[in-house]
């Protein structure tokens, strides 16, 4: 079972998700800490399962370097195998990136590289394109620039708005999540045995 830790900014809906898949056993994965750069509301579902939870936030003045290795220790206290982002919203500093990719995961609500960045569906709806989609990358010190790790293609139907492309975004996000960890438990599995 890999060892994760989940980063969250709000309801940690796809937190909810994969701790469900954790539970049904088709994701191979014990969620040993949730953590947050705010009181998000995901974290209080995750104590209230027995998860250890804690909050790194970045205050305005703060200086970003020392917020990283804050939140990189804060990280590390876990021994996770895998970080995963999963609606942190934030760059995550290099202090960060350094101390765990390419074991640092993130969703993207996008068919990467198209619509990098905090607002991936109403970028590709206000663009007319007949497709989006959503990727699992890599995290690197760019925004949503690491490697792709899977991806697929979700079409903008004619009757969409920005909330209903999302929502049916979130369960193929939520898939290729769940392939990833899974590929990446049995590649962990084979190289520790």
């Amino acid at each position: 079972m890999l060892r994760v830790v989940v980063l969250i900014s709000g309801t940690g809906s796809n937190l909810r998700a994969f701790l469900e898949g954790c539970d049904s056993g088709s994701i191979p994965a014990t969620v040993v800490a949730v953590g947050a750069d705010v009181n998000a509301a995901g974290l209080e579902y995750a104590s209230s399962r027995g998860i250890p939870t804690f909050v790194e936030p970045l205050n305005a003045g703060d200086d970003r370097a020392a917020w990283g290795d804050r939140l990189a220790d804060a990280i590390a206290a876990h021994d996770p195998d895998l970080v995963i982002l999963s609606g942190f919203m934030r760059l995550v500093p290099p202090a960060v990136v350094s101390r765990f990719s390419p074991m640092l995961l993130n969703t993207h609500p996008a068919y990467l590289p198209e619509f990098p960045g905090a607002h991936g569906v109403r970028d590709a709806f206000e663009a007319g394109v007949s497709e989006t989609g959503a990727s699992v990358i890599v995290v690197d010190n760019g925004v949503d620039t690491g490697p792709i790790l899977a991806q697929r293609r979700v079409p903008i139907l004619p009757t969409d708005t920005v909330e209903s492309l999302h929502d049916r975004i979130k369960p193929v996000e939520r898939e290729l999540l769940a392939e990833v960890v899974r590929d990446i438990a049995a590649r962990f599995t084979a190289t520790t045995h």
